[in-house]
């Protein structure tokens, strides 16, 4: 996760830093983080694309992962994803389908459908943040 942290620097959109890492047997396969369109105007330039409260300029991050082990013709079905957030529903589906056995994430974004799809495609989600306290317990 650390690695997928450091990755997410690298975003070029400001409304929220987003790294992804695919891993098989502890060997990295692809990274992406969230940013516009190759050859596009990024956020940090020439502001957000705003659609339903999402910044719609950018590919995000897991989208980016997959597109570059496509774009160099690396393999990655039976592997591992980690990422700084849960995935979207959209972003979830690609990785479910690119056969992406097991989602680590370090924080929840959004869509809690994502955990029903997850269990129908045999798909274990593994939350890596911390729990939040409760104030009675300091």
């Amino acid at each position: 996760m650390n690695i997928a942290e450091q990755v997410a620097t690298r975003s070029t959109c400001d409304r929220k830093h987003i790294g992804a890492v695919i891993v098989r047997d502890r060997t990295i396969l692809s990274t992406g983080y969230n940013g516009s369109l190759r050859g596009s105007p990024h956020c940090d330039d020439a502001g957000h694309d705003m659609e339903n409260g999402h910044c719609v300029r950018t590919v995000h991050a897991e989208a980016n992962a997959v597109a570059q082990s496509a774009k160099h013709g690396v393999r990655i079905d039976e592997s591992e994803i980690y990422v700084t957030a849960s995935p979207c529903l959209t972003c979830f589906k690609l990785v479910a389908n690119c056969g992406i056995r097991t989602v680590y994430f370090k924080e929840f974004y959004r869509d809690e459908r994502i955990t029903e799809y997850a269990k129908q495609a045999g798909i274990k989600l593994v939350f890596m943040g911390e729990k939040k306290k409760n104030r009675d317990e300091g």
